[in-house]
């Protein structure tokens, strides 16, 4: 009988274990990012973030902000985040239109996930005198 329950938690470890290795095999799912995908947005300083699926790991992923073909700057996240969540503030960017990328290392050790949107500045408002 004691045999019988050991058998029986064994199988199910192993089976939740191979769930959570195919789920992490699927690779990852961007959620949301901030700025939206094509939003225009007011050059001030601003958080720039994306939100997964899963836990990301956050010393060896980096967020870039790119005009045309060139990196303007390549933001390390705070590691304060939330687990799923990578955060950088970014100072006011210069009117025009701009990438947002990032290069995402997964806590698992699997496949470094990339991806990007792009987004567009304008000018901000200017405060009344």
């Amino acid at each position: 009988m004691i045999l019988r329950r050991l058998a029986i938690l064994a199988l199910a470890g192993a089976a939740a274990t191979a769930a959570r290795s195919e789920a992490w095999a699927q690779g990852m799912r961007v959620i949301e990012t901030g700025p939206a995908a094509n939003a225009t947005i007011e050059s001030q300083a601003m958080g720039f973030y994306v939100r997964f699926d899963k836990p990301v790991d956050h010393i060896r992923s980096t967020l870039i902000i790119e005009r045309g073909r060139e990196v303007l700057q390549t933001l390390h996240p705070r590691l304060k985040a939330s687990p799923e969540v990578l955060f950088a503030q970014v100072p006011a960017l210069e009117p025009g239109d701009y990438t947002f990328a990032w290069v995402v290392a997964r806590l698992d050790g699997g496949d470094v996930e990339r991806g990007k949107i792009a987004f567009s500045v304008t000018a901000g408002k200017r405060a009344k005198q």
